[in-house]
C-alpha cells in the first residue's frame, strides 16, 4: 500500500509560478510510475504529465507542454510538478497518482494507476 500527499497548491496570478511536491510512503516508491493528474470545476479528471520509475521518460499533455516539468527524487520518495507561466484555464485540484507497472510508453489513463493522493488547489488568478 502506498500513500501519498500532495503540497505546494495556493493562488497564484497569471504567468507566475508553483511547485508541487508529492511525499509517498513506502520502500518502493522508486520502482512506480508516477503521474500528475486534475480536475478543473464542472470537467473531468485529466492527464497532466507522467514520469517513468527512472525518471528517464517523461511525458505531457499538450496542454501544459512547455510549461511544466515533472521529475523524482527517489531517496526522498518525492515527485515534483514544476509548473511556470501558468494560465487561468490551469485552475484545477491537482492529483499526484502511482501505478505499480513500468509503463513504456508512459500511460495517461487514470486506469492504469492503482494509488491517488487527496489533491491540492491550485487557482490561477488573472
Amino acid at each position: 500500500q502506498v500513500q501519498l500527499v500532495e503540497s505546494g497548491g495556493g493562488l497564484v496570478q497569471a504567468g507566475g509560478s508553483l511547485r508541487l511536491s508529492c511525499a509517498a510512503s513506502g520502500r518502493t516508491f522508486s520502482s512506480y510510475t508516477m503521474g500528475w493528474f486534475r480536475q478543473a470545476p464542472g470537467k473531468e479528471r485529466e492527464f497532466v504529465a507522467a514520469i517513468s520509475w527512472t525518471g528517464g521518460n517523461t511525458y505531457y499533455s499538450d496542454s501544459v507542454k512547455g510549461r511544466f516539468t515533472i521529475s523524482r527524487d527517489n531517496a526522498k520518495n518525492t515527485v515534483y510538478l514544476q509548473m511556470n507561466s501558468l494560465k487561468p484555464e490551469d485552475t484545477a485540484v491537482y492529483y499526484c497518482a502511482a501505478s505499480r507497472s513500468r509503463w513504456f510508453p508512459l500511460s495517461t489513463r487514470e486506469a492504469s494507476y492503482d494509488y491517488w493522493g487527496q489533491g491540492t488547489q491550485v487557482t490561477v488568478s488573472s
